[in-house]
């Protein structure tokens, strides 16, 4: 089994493109489904349909959430529309199945206050202040994703640029514009990257190519090292550490952009959604404005606070 999942996850990678944080989670998901065939004697290539609904049952009774129970079945579905074509298997014994569904919960967000403390808890940061202010004048101007924030090239910021080019998920490319708080961030931050680079070079050492970088074998800042400065931001901020993360922050971004009359098509590509009905969950801020605006200015509405 571990031949099946080793194959096809090579194969998302060659002919799909796919990010290296989507194979991992192929390869979790369907090492987990390879474990409970094995401890019943089973195989891929013996499972029935029986079997893979006994088994999101089984994951249903550990607690585990409904988008995880997605994202597993959606694997498994994969791995044996792959097996069909691959001539392993003559059926999708999953492909009948209707999975749970990802739950539609709203976000979590932050208040422009918050989001104006957390700024200012970066730029309070001492040595570190100049690149903690880049880094988080960015993600709050343009929703990327962590790992796309981290591992900006530096020559996407060169020249003072309005756009930034961003390389999203599948290798999609795509345009987002930079705020004046943000481009002068970047600013500041390369004029102490090219004093921090120069010194390496003349160190003899390699110059990086990221904005971000980091002694790591990415070479990079992690997500993980990211993750864990924007917690410690927070708490200066005098946050709750829980409610603040990176997707918050994009979260954000999306929800003051609509709340300030943006197009939500506009955000969409902004956000790198391949889909508008994955921007829509930001909606609920549109209802809360046209509430607002009904209350306020229809004239029954008016006449009602008048008697």
């Amino acid at each position: 089994m571990t031949r099946w999942v080793q194959t096809f996850v090579a194969a998302q990678a060659a002919e799909l493109d796919a990010a290296q944080n989507t194979q991992l989670a192929y390869a979790r998901d369907l090492a987990d489904f390879a474990d409970w065939l094995a401890d019943k004697g089973l195989h891929f290539d013996t499972a029935t349909q029986d079997h893979v609904e006994s088994y999101l049952i089984d994951c249903d009774a550990q607690g585990l959430a409904r988008a995880t129970r997605a994202r597993r079945l959606s694997a498994i579905r994969q791995l044996y529309r792959f097996a069909f074509e691959e001539g392993w298997r003559t059926d999708n014994p999953a492909i009948r199945i209707k999975g749970p569904g990802k739950s539609r919960s709203l976000p979590k967000t932050l208040t422009v206050d918050e989001v104006g403390r957390l700024l200012q808890a970066a730029r309070d940061t001492g040595p570190d202040a100049t690149r903690n202010t880049c880094l988080m004048e960015l993600l709050y101007a343009t929703g990327m994703r962590v790992t796309e924030l981290v591992s900006l090239p530096v020559s996407a910021a060169r020249g003072d640029p309005r756009m930034l080019l961003v390389l999203g998920k599948g290798g999609k490319e795509r345009l987002v514009p930079l705020s004046p708080p943000a481009r002068m961030a970047v600013r500041d931050w390369l004029q102490v990257w090219d004093a921090e680079q120069d010194a390496r070079r003349a160190q003899g050492k390699p110059v990086s190519k990221f904005l971000f970088p980091a002694r790591g074998k990415a070479g990079h800042m992690t997500r993980q090292r990211f993750f864990t400065l924007i917690k410690e931001l927070a708490a200066t901020a005098g946050l709750a550490h829980t409610d603040v993360t990176p997707h918050t922050m994009r979260h954000a971004f999306a929800t003051h952009l609509l709340a300030g009359g943006a197009d939500l098509r506009a955000i969409q590509i902004m956000l790198g959604h391949a889909d508008v009905a994955t921007t829509e969950i930001y909606t609920h801020v549109l209802d809360e404005a046209l509430s607002e605006l009904v209350l306020n200015h229809h004239p029954l509405a008016q006449a009602g606070k008048t008697t």
